[in-house]
């Protein structure tokens, strides 16, 4: 059972490929509710973060990082997690706790761990490169050439749009 944590346009992603590919039962929780994703791929709502922990043998993030995500995933939160569960953050680095998750690895609180993002990139905790149950990824996923492709002619539509004196399409706030 895949557990997702945000299910934005790459949450929803991931838990469809796990749905159609893998016919993987799917739990969730966002912010918001959806119960058009929750028809079509037979997905479950949990309105706190603290049950799909407790259900989900996989649990893979993808929230933004803000005051309310840093260290979403901590000591007290990785305690509530299955012996047999496995974490994977591809979202930002510091929506975990480095130092509890080496602990959970460490003392088995949790089975194992996938990150492709860092709490203090490029700088990993102390001992989570030597643990036998991580697998230690860089955060390339944007790294192709269509994608640095689309991503400069974002920008530079964002300043086009600013010379013009109008709101740029992708403002930072």
């Amino acid at each position: 059972m895949l557990g997702v944590v945000g299910l934005g346009r790459i949450g929803s992603l991931v838990a469809k490929h796990a749905h159609k590919g893998f016919e993987m039962k799917v739990l969730y929780y966002d912010i918001k509710r959806n119960e058009n994703f929750e028809k079509e791929f037979n997905a479950e709502f949990r309105a706190n973060v603290e049950d799909v922990l407790k259900e989900a043998d996989f649990i893979s993030l993808h929230v933004p990082l803000l005051p309310s995500t840093k260290h979403l995933i901590n000591e007290e939160r990785l305690k509530l997690m299955k012996k047999s569960a496995y974490l994977i953050n591809t979202s930002r680095g510091p929506v975990v706790d480095e130092n509890a998750l080496v602990a959970a690895l460490k003392e088995g609180w949790i089975r194992g761990a996938a990150l492709d993002v860092y709490e203090n990139e490029p700088k990993s905790a102390s001992g989570l490169t030597d643990l036998p149950n991580v697998i230690l990824t860089p955060h390339i996923a944007s790294a192709t050439e269509g994608t640095r492709s689309q991503m400069s002619i974002l920008a530079a539509k964002n300043i086009i749009a600013v010379l013009k004196g109008e709101e740029p399409l992708t403002p930072i706030k």
